[in-house]
């Protein structure tokens, strides 16, 4: 026995310095699962947190729905999905915790949809339990919390004792945003300009050369990283997540040098759609010699990944500020361009194509590569003067 009167108890709670709609599940009581009493409370906490305009906390550990009561628990969770869906309308930030275990049509509903999703090492999560997967599933690693955050439906995996700050600290960073655009990063690789266009090129690729991660290092005061499209792909050579800055968030969409792959354009599209709900800026940093350009990122959809891309940027309210740190490759870096906001370091450039490939489809020699370089003017001092970037760092 619980003492409770129902698997899902809420209220409005204080988490670090910010009033929250906490909402949490109870597995003890009947799996924590979801009846039409428990489809009713969560429907009045959504709705409540709409009302008062405040942050939700959910903390998960669910079977899923009740069965005892049938499709009517079933139907509920259209009822949560919809006060979900007015919520993120409403720029009403979400945080869930998955926790052990975490399954079935809440994970789907609720947790699934919330703006970041934290998970606690260990826990069991997946839209099947554990007695309704085959034997040869039953305990596959990627019905778990660590198994999700591989696969990019999970952004953090957490233990007890970090969760209080992770929570703590993602909201401030939800909650934080300003109108104002992003200020542009000091540069930190060469001062001086490139002497001609293959020296541009040279000094992008050169892997002494400051990447991401130092930028938003000297940038932020604090960030915390978002992982994965939602759609069971990672990049890792795309850093997204939101970070503090002067007294206020700024989001951030970094690539790292490498070829973007279609789940890299999927991770910055979730991020730039969700910071322009929430009203928080963002900062690009360009640094790609292109997109990844095989079979596997083909079958990933990547056009269309890309596409997402340039239709949130295009379709936002919030600033987009963009520093091309590297190589700019092509298309794939130019998606990640905010249009009438893009700088650039002494020590990249920015091209439709590289030197190389342009050899290539005008059947010259590799060697005329240096000086088409010169012909495609991608140098820093060249974009300047033609208008295609507004300023030098």
């Amino acid at each position: 026995m619980t003492g409770a009167e129902e698997s899902v108890t809420y209220g409005q709670a204080l988490i670090g310095d910010i009033d929250v709609m906490l909402i949490e599940f109870d597995f003890r009581f009947l799996g924590g699962s979801v009846g039409t009493a428990t489809g009713g409370r969560l429907v009045h906490a959504l709705s409540t947190a709409r009302a008062h305009a405040i942050p939700v906390v959910s903390l998960l550990a669910t079977g899923g729905s009740r069965m005892q009561e049938g499709m009517f628990a079933l139907l509920q969770l259209q009822r949560v999905a919809r006060e979900c869906h007015l919520n993120q309308e409403s720029g009403i930030p979400h945080v869930t915790v998955l926790r052990n275990p975490t399954t079935g049509g809440v994970w789907a509903s609720l947790g699934a949809s919330a703006d970041v999703i934290l998970a606690t090492g260990g826990a069991q999560v997946a839209f099947g339990g554990r007695r309704v997967r085959s034997a040869e599933d039953a305990d596959h690693p990627a019905f778990t919390a660590t198994g999700q955050f591989a696969a990019g439906q999970v952004d953090e995996v957490v233990t007890p004792e970090s969760l209080p700050d992770a929570l703590s600290t993602w909201l401030e960073l939800l909650t934080g945003g300003a109108p104002e655009p992003a200020d542009v990063p000091k540069a930190l690789g060469n001062a001086d300009l490139p002497a001609n266009g293959w020296e541009a090129v040279s000094r992008a690729r050169d892997p002494r050369r400051p990447r991401a991660a130092a930028y938003l290092d000297a940038y932020f005061d604090t960030y915390r990283l978002i992982s994965g499209d939602r759609a069971g792909g990672v990049d890792p050579g795309v850093l997204c997540g939101i970070g503090w800055r002067g007294g206020r968030s700024i989001a951030f969409a970094a690539q790292a040098g490498t070829a973007t792959r279609a789940a890299g354009y999927r991770t910055v599209s979730r991020l730039i759609t969700m910071a322009d709900r929430l009203g928080i800026p963002v900062l690009t940093l360009i640094d790609t010699p292109g997109a990844a350009n095989n079979p596997t990122e083909e079958a990933a959809g990547l056009a269309a990944a890309i596409s997402s891309v340039f239709t949130a940027i295009a379709a936002t309210q919030i600033p987009v500020t963009t520093l091309v740190i590297g190589e700019g490759g092509s298309g794939g870096a130019l998606a990640m361009a905010g249009a009438g906001r893009t700088w650039i370091t002494p020590d990249a450039y920015f091209s439709v194509i590289a030197p190389e490939l342009a050899a290539a489809i005008l059947k010259r020699d590799q060697n005329e590569a240096t000086d088409l370089a010169d012909q495609l003017h991608l140098r820093p001092q060249d974009l300047l003067n033609l208008g295609i970037v507004d300023g030098i760092a």
